[in-house]
């Protein structure tokens, strides 16, 4: 089989078949995964039998969906019952271009093509997602758009830097171990019950009480107050080295012991996202190709209720970091020098060229002037703590980490957990937990994607991961 017939079918592929940009165009390319044995070639040849003769394939094993779809009528939905893109789609900043997927580039082209679309920027670790790419940033007139926040609302990285030397690390290492084991929790439907339960303030917030469903979520975020996602979700001890003294946040220059977690909304800030996108794409009927990105209006009842409880979850995860670094740092017996916190997979009211704009922020930092933010890279790679530059051709964004190179898929099907593990030694990390999806070869080289948005923040200092926790049951969460 050659390269061609190796490469997989996609939506423009069918398209220049004569195939709807609708929900058909989604069958084609769900029957695509199984290919069943046949080459891209022969696959295209069926696709074009089946959409000139589809009552020829209505008992077929493998088109039997893909016809009855065309014989049901999909393909007759009428493009002036939705809402129609502008015909061209406005231009948007790129960083680090040579390093972003055709993917990304293509969904922040249909993202800029919304009515109510005002500004966007793609960030150098940018990668294709659901609606608006991950490392998309989107500003909209009085507008949100849930898969345009994504699915783990508010989620954030977290930083306490401790008053102990970076030799705390190898003088205490079983220790800060077991203390790693004993403060975390994780995974998707993983939390704590009975007298386990956390307590924080964020349980008694009023917004718990806005409507039903909210309402009826409570009892799950309770239980997973103080707990991590699946995925790239991660609390991992590390050295903090500031090169020079850092007077704004009272840091000598030197290498000190740090706390850096990454988890978001749990499963409460997931079901939130379920149910708007879903409310979202009731109410807002897009073209095929955009209908991910459908939005909601800040002035209807809907996008009021999104805009509470996308709030809400944003808190909820803060509250959650806080939890777990009370906790860690009581058992460390330190005391925080600095504590940094930043999110992303939110919605911010800010000004934009004088006027007030919601920007959706897609896995990307705030990078306002002044403002401190995390930028991890990977197990074996550093990560940094920033300050932003408030590039307002950025959007007063930045990366919120280094990108994936690879799929979950591929890298669970092509790479050697020995290849891992012996990655890891040479790095002298320690994993607890952790998939093969989140080794480190699975990330951009974080170094590149810094160098690519050096007009958007200044580097404070480099944090490097030493001893790491993550999900090992295979939740993504993320």
């Amino acid at each position: 089989m050659n390269n061609i017939n190796n490469k997989p079918i996609n939506g423009n592929d069918l398209i220049a078949l004569g195939y709807p940009e609708n929900e058909i165009l989604g069958i084609a390319l769900k029957i695509n995964k199984k290919r069943t044995g046949y080459t891209k070639v022969e696959m295209l040849e069926k696709y074009a039998e089946v959409l000139s003769s589809p009552n020829d394939f209505i008992n077929d094993k493998i088109f039997k969906p893909l016809a009855k779809g065309f014989i049901d009528g999909i393909h007759l939905t009428k493009e002036e019952e939705t809402i129609p893109l502008n015909e061209d789609p406005k231009d948007f900043e790129v960083y680090g271009a040579d390093k972003i997927e055709d993917g990304a580039f293509e969904q922040m082209k249909v993202a800029m093509k919304l009515p109510i679309t005002i500004a966007g920027a793609l960030m150098p670790d940018a990668h294709q997602g659901y609606g608006l790419p991950i490392g998309g940033v989107l500003a909209t007139k009085n507008a949100i758009i849930p898969y345009g926040v994504g699915v783990d609302i508010g989620c954030r990285m977290a930083l306490s830097v401790y008053d102990l030397p970076a030799s705390h690390y190898i003088e205490h290492y079983d220790s800060l171990k077991d203390i790693l084991m004993k403060n975390t929790k994780f995974g998707a439907g993983h939390g704590f019950h009975g007298q386990y339960k956390a307590e924080h303030r964020i349980m008694d917030d009023a917004k718990f009480e806005t409507n039903s469903f909210i309402k009826n979520l409570k009892d799950k975020a309770w239980s997973q107050l103080g707990s991590s996602g699946g995925g790239n979700h991660f609390v991992e001890f590390g050295l903090m080295e500031f090169e020079k003294d850092d007077k704004a946040l009272n840091i000598p220059k030197g290498t000190y012991l740090a706390l850096l977690t990454h988890s978001g909304s749990r499963g409460f800030g997931a079901t939130v996202a379920d149910h708007y996108t879903r409310l979202a794409k009731d109410v807002c009927k897009l073209p095929y190709k955009a209908k991910n990105l459908a939005y909601l209006d800040l002035d209807s009842e809907e996008g009021q209720e999104y805009w509470i409880a996308m709030n809400l979850a944003g808190e909820y995860a803060s509250a959650c970091h806080e939890v777990i670094h009370q906790k860690i740092t009581f058992a460390l017996g330190a005391e925080v020098l600095s504590k940094v916190e930043n999110h992303h997979n939110f919605a911010w009211k800010e000004t934009y060229e004088n006027e007030e704009v919601i920007v959706h922020r897609k896995g990307a930092t705030p990078a306002s002037k002044g403002v401190m933010g995390i930028i991890p890279g990977s197990m074996t790679a550093p990560g940094f703590l920033v300050r932003g530059k408030g590039e307002e051709n950025a959007i007063n964004s930045a990366s919120h980490g280094a990108g994936r190179l690879m799929s979950r898929t591929q890298a669970i099907k092509s790479l050697s957990q020995n290849k891992i593990n012996t990655y890891l030694n040479d790095f002298g990390i320690t994993l607890i937990g952790g998939g093969k999806d989140e080794a480190p070869m699975v990330y951009k080289d974080i170094h590149a994607v810094m160098d690519a948005q050096q007009d958007l923040v200044d580097v404070v200092a480099t944090f490097t991961p030493k001893m790491v926790r993550m999900a090992d049951d295979g939740s993504r969460e993320d």
